[in-house]
């Protein structure tokens, strides 16, 4: 309950509680951005594709607050993630938005959720069924599988697995395409970078910014670690940073280039309409990194370091934006010195990423998004009263002196009760 003991939350697009100053949502998020106290902590759901909320839970959602209008649309439909309608921004306060929303592509069709709730698929997806199962192609390519009980959609193709990939290093644009996260896309990149699309884009973001007082964060993706492992597979790409590191760094040097081509594509187009642009990998596991510091501070940290600053000084007012799962405080100094204004996820079950520990080591530096409630454990089984209590704790550790975003540490999956989505953002906003 709200301190009003109302069910649902209403919340306006700006704040005037006593002693505060007016904020909008773009202005409260680069407020914490820039290490500035905002009038109260900044919201996230789905401005990126770890913060979102699973189209399952959401259905259950809408129907425990009773919204019987609108659609459940899946625009990431690897993950399953359903695109936050108005009534949930509002509702929850939501401060940031993915430059991806409501993008007009071809359209929606009618699909069925794992657990037979209705939603919306997008129409150029190419979907088959098989008993149980469900698989994806690209192409012709197999390229994404989700298993029956599952909710979820998992890789199925690696198209540098074989021990002669080097020799078709020329071939990585196209086979690119083949990987999961490429060959299904969100409607925004489903018809690629075209000129035709970029420019589609373009006119989307100039929309969004006209029409929206809420931050919006474009994603780029640029990872370099997990393109490894996308392209070779996890066990092959370790065993070539150990064995093998000149190939590897080639392949890092070929993702790197196909990388700042694609910042050269978009960004002269869309940098005005947008606050903070996305950058993903997955550089933890939950007892540690998957490569000393010194191996990220030698391989990856310059190639990161490359990224950041390309897009910096062309577009110094943007703020950039790092996604990484897993206990990383042992490489946050590096990326850190990388350039990277913002981390996410925060995963603070992790080992030695506790809360209170980051804040102190590492919150005059960079700014958390995310943090705020344990996804594994806290957020689907406890309680809505625990829930609260967990999430006020890390809001007012991470959130002291600016420098935090809410979110939870990752998305909000199938299982999580609606009470407690619900609870978790009141604890969120109210005392």
């Amino acid at each position: 309950m709200n301190p009003a003991g109302e069910e649902t939350l209403v919340h306006p697009g700006k704040t005037d509680s006593p002693g505060s100053s007016l904020m909008t949502s773009r202005e409260r998020i680069l407020a914490a951005v820039e290490h500035r106290e905002p009038d109260r902590v900044p919201i996230d759901c789905g401005a990126m594709r770890s913060t979102g909320i699973q189209a399952i839970a959401y259905n259950r959602l809408k129907s425990h607050l009773g919204v019987k209008t609108g659609h459940t649309r899946v625009y990431d439909f690897v993950q399953q993630l359903a695109e936050p309608e108005d009534f949930y921004l509002e509702s929850f306060g939501v401060d940031a938005i993915n430059a991806g929303r409501s993008f007009p592509h071809t359209g929606w069709r009618e699909w069925a959720l794992p657990d037979g709730s209705p939603c919306e698929a997008p129409d150029y997806l190419d979907l088959r069924k098989e008993v149980n199962d469900w698989f994806v192609y690209d192409n012709q390519t197999l390229v994404g599988r989700m298993a029956g009980g599952t909710t979820y959609f998992s890789q199925t193709c690696w198209p540098f697995e074989d021990d002669d990939w080097f020799t078709r290093l020329d071939q990585l644009p196209r086979v690119m395409g083949s990987v999961i996260w490429a060959g299904i896309p969100e409607p925004m990149y489903a018809k690629g970078h075209s000129p035709a699309n970029l420019q589609r884009i373009a006119d989307h973001l100039k929309h969004l910014r006209a029409t929206q007082d809420r931050a919006i964060m474009l994603a780029l993706g640029a990872n370099l670690f997990e393109w490894g492992t996308f392209l070779r597979r996890m066990d092959n790409f370790l065993l070539d940073l150990a064995g093998d590191r000149p190939k590897a760094e080639a392949l890092l040097d070929r993702l790197v280039e196909s990388h700042l081509a694609g910042f050269d594509r978009i960004l002269p187009l869309v940098a005005g309409y947008v606050d903070i642009v996305q950058l993903g990998d997955d550089l933890g596991m939950e007892k540690g990194p998957f490569m000393s510091p010194r191996m990220y501070r030698e391989i990856f940290m310059p190639r990161h370091r490359t990224l950041v600053t390309h897009i910096k000084k062309a577009h110094p007012h943007l703020k950039v934006f790092l996604h990484s799962c897993g206990s990383i405080a042992a490489l946050l100094p590096h990326i850190i010195e990388a350039g990277f204004d913002i981390i996410n996820p925060v995963q603070i079950s992790a080992r030695d990423m506790e809360p209170a520990r980051l804040k102190k080591d590492f919150g005059r530096d960079i700014t958390f998004w995310g943090g705020g409630c344990d996804t594994q454990k806290v957020l689907p089984r406890g309680t809505p009263k625990e829930v609260q209590e967990h999430v006020r704790r890390n809001r007012d550790i991470l959130g002291a002196g600016g420098g935090f975003v809410f979110a939870p540490v990752h998305n909000i999956l199938a299982e999580v009760p609606p009470e407690n989505v619900v609870a978790l953002y009141e604890a969120a906003l109210f005392e």
